[in-house]
C-alpha cells in the first residue's frame, strides 16, 4: 500500500464525514417560506430577522457554506488520479 492510497482513504474518510455532518446541518434549519403566517404578522421584521448573523440558524447557514466548499474541494481532489 503506497502513501498515495493511504492519503485517498484518509480524504474518503473526511469527505463521508463531511457529507454527514452538512446533511444534518441542512435538516436542522428553519425553512425560508414563512408562508401567508408569515407574511401577516411580519416575521421579518422580528429582533431574530434582524440579528440573523448572530443567531444560531446564522451560524448554522455560516457552518453550510464552509462544509459545502469543503466537500467541492474534497470531491475535485479525490477525483484527480495521483
Amino acid at each position: 500500500m503506497s502513501a498515495a492510497d493511504i492519503i485517498r482513504i484518509i480524504l474518503m474518510v473526511v469527505f463521508v464525514i463531511v457529507c454527514v455532518i452538512l446533511t444534518v446541518i441542512v435538516l436542522m434549519q428553519e425553512s425560508k417560506q414563512s408562508g401567508l403566517s408569515g407574511a401577516i404578522s411580519g416575521a421579518a421584521d422580528t429582533y431574530w430577522g434582524k440579528n440573523k448573523g448572530r443567531s444560531i440558524e446564522g451560524k448554522l447557514e455560516m457552518f453550510t457554506k464552509i462544509l459545502g466548499a469543503a466537500l467541492i474541494i474534497l470531491a475535485l481532489i479525490l477525483n484527480l488520479n495521483f
